[in-house]
């Protein structure tokens, strides 16, 4: 007999309707999704992160079943929305794995309040947007397929007024310079463990940069994975990687 999915719920944090899910008892892990993605994602692997950990699945601000956004979308608010809800939860300290926007908002969780974040999986973040990446996502929504639209029109329980709004949110990064601006200096603050991956090959974010997050993050490693793009895991690849992650954030 299959076991029924714990409900999620709403609550209103930081001003915020925000959705999460928490499954299972034990050491509070966050699981944050990729821009436009929502905490679905994650569901359908859960089980093979091992029984240790209870799993925090939120909606980051505008996505999924969270409200739609009122402003921009900005990493450093979702990191301040996470803390209101581990705050609700009572949790007091968690590790986190996060791709992509995810992980940049860790990173804001990592230096915000360090000692808050114990240990943490990057995937494909960035310490700021570089030029390669301000191109894309300033054309992004004017060239998205129908496949994708059809994507995104499942994830997001809002429909065409919240997609439409984190669209916008896309093209506003392209002229973003202050939301992340993670300095050597601001990295080297932080406290958490962290296992940085990066594929060789991403339009976006040059493996450069993973370089320079690694040298300047005091307990960081780095994982390069050959011949692949943003999200290198993704896909056939998930399984190594969700255990070489799950055996990281248990040493």
């Amino acid at each position: 007999m299959t076991p029924t999915r714990p409900p999620g719920r709403v609550e209103t944090l930081n001003g915020q309707e925000l959705y999460f899910e928490v499954h299972r008892t034990g050491e509070p892990l966050l699981l944050l999704h990729g821009f436009s993605g929502s905490s679905q994602d994650w569901v359908p692997s859960l089980e093979q992160w091992g029984m240790k950990f209870q799993f925090i699945l939120p909606d980051l601000r505008g996505h999924g079943r969270s409200g739609i956004l009122s402003k921009h979308f900005r990493h450093d608010d979702a990191a301040i929305d996470l803390f209101a809800l581990l705050d609700n939860l009572g949790i007091r300290t968690c590790k986190g794995v996060g791709i992509s926007a995810g992980g940049n908002v860790l990173l804001h969780m990592a230096t915000k309040q360090a000692r808050r974040i114990t240990a943490m999986v990057l995937v494909s973040a960035t310490p700021y947007f570089p030029a390669e990446a301000r191109v894309i996502m300033n054309q992004y929504s004017d060239t998205l397929p129908e496949q994708q639209w059809e994507i995104l029109r499942r994830r997001h329980a809002g429909g065409h007024s919240q997609i439409k709004a984190i669209l916008a949110s896309t093209k506003s990064f392209a002229t973003s310079y202050d939301d992340l601006n993670f300095t050597p200096p601001l990295l080297s603050t932080i406290q958490a463990r962290t296992f940085i991956v990066q594929g060789d090959r991403d339009p976006l974010y040059p493996v450069e940069l993973s370089f320079e997050m690694a040298k300047a993050i005091p307990n960081s490693r780095l994982w390069i994975v050959p011949n692949a793009g943003h999200g290198p895991v993704l896909g056939p690849r998930w399984p190594e990687f969700q255990q070489t992650a799950s055996d990281f954030l248990q040493e």
